[in-house]
């Protein structure tokens, strides 16, 4: 009987220990983790997010429309698409597009700044707003690094290809440079790295086609000097097409857009005079 007593209050006091000890842990306050900060991806105002569209429709709501004819035909059809759900911040770029095209012709035309064409500046502009001019121009010099080395060691290795399945070996090599960059993202520390779509990719693997070209064609001097104007000519775009008072001019007024475009491109084309860049190469001859 005494065994048994003293079993019991062994018992009851080791219950109430653990009683005890599990309040005590209960009543304790644990450590909350710290959060730990993640970085801010960039955001592609070129897709359809509430923080690019809604400014935009809410302008075109508060906007007053007169009669449809014969100077509001472009406004009422873009307020019927954006109702349709057709991205306002789309229609914005497009309308842009035909302004930085007139932008590069008079920088060819009237400056003297030849780039690779109208066409890759352009959308090289567009892959700066998407994923921004840094990395948009450290994922080029990683595409020309890639389809250079790739061309050297052919070369070097005597092996003769044809063009597209050397095309095709390229973008092989290129994608696995570019995975390596996105794959060395947290390293890198850059957020920007983390929005590259496919899109981006592909333009800039146009620019190093037309770079690796002018190379073989010409000279490394000529295609750098090209690549360099190409990029000087899609980062004045790309500062076009982030300046809000001309996206909100394009959005509110674009026949007014449209014509002054019309009549830009009209008088640059009638210009037949000598460009800026040459009155600094004939200085002398036009000086003497």
């Amino acid at each position: 009987m005494a065994v048994f007593l003293a079993t019991a209050i062994i018992s009851a006091c080791f219950g109430a220990g653990v009683l005890l000890a599990q309040n005590r842990i209960y009543l304790t306050p644990s450590p909350s983790p710290e959060a730990t900060p993640q970085p801010t991806p960039r955001p592609d105002i070129t897709q359809k997010t509430e923080e690019a569209v809604g400014p935009f429709e809410k302008l075109l709501q508060e906007q007053k429309l007169g009669p449809v004819w014969p100077a509001n035909p472009v406004k009422y059809a873009i307020r019927s698409a954006v109702s349709a759900g057709v991205p306002a911040n789309t229609i914005i770029f497009l309308l842009l597009l035909p302004v930085i095209a007139s932008v590069i012709a008079a920088a060819r035309h009237l400056i003297g700044l030849r780039g690779f064409g109208i066409f890759l500046p352009a959308a090289l502009s567009v892959v700066f707003v998407a994923i921004g001019p840094i990395v948009g121009i450290g994922l080029f010099f990683v595409i020309i690094l890639v389809s250079t080395s790739l061309r050297i060691f052919l070369r070097k290795l005597k092996i003769k290809l044809q063009y597209l399945p050397r095309m095709a070996m390229l973008l092989l090599f290129v994608v696995i440079g570019v995975l390596s960059v996105l794959f060395a993202a947290p390293l890198i520390k850059r957020p920007d790295f983390a929005n590259v779509s496919i899109f981006p990719v592909l333009v800039l693997v146009l620019l190093s086609e037309d770079f690796t070209r002018v190379h073989l064609g010409k000279s490394a001097k000529t295609a750098i000097n090209l690549t360099t104007e190409t990029l000087i000519l899609a980062l004045v775009s790309y500062a076009f097409l982030i300046l809000k008072p001309l996206q909100e001019f394009a959005l509110l007024k674009p026949e007014a857009l449209l014509f002054a475009v019309f009549l830009f491109d009209f008088a640059v084309g009638k210009y037949v005079g000598l460009r800026l860049m040459e009155f600094w190469r004939f200085r002398k001859l036009i000086s003497g």
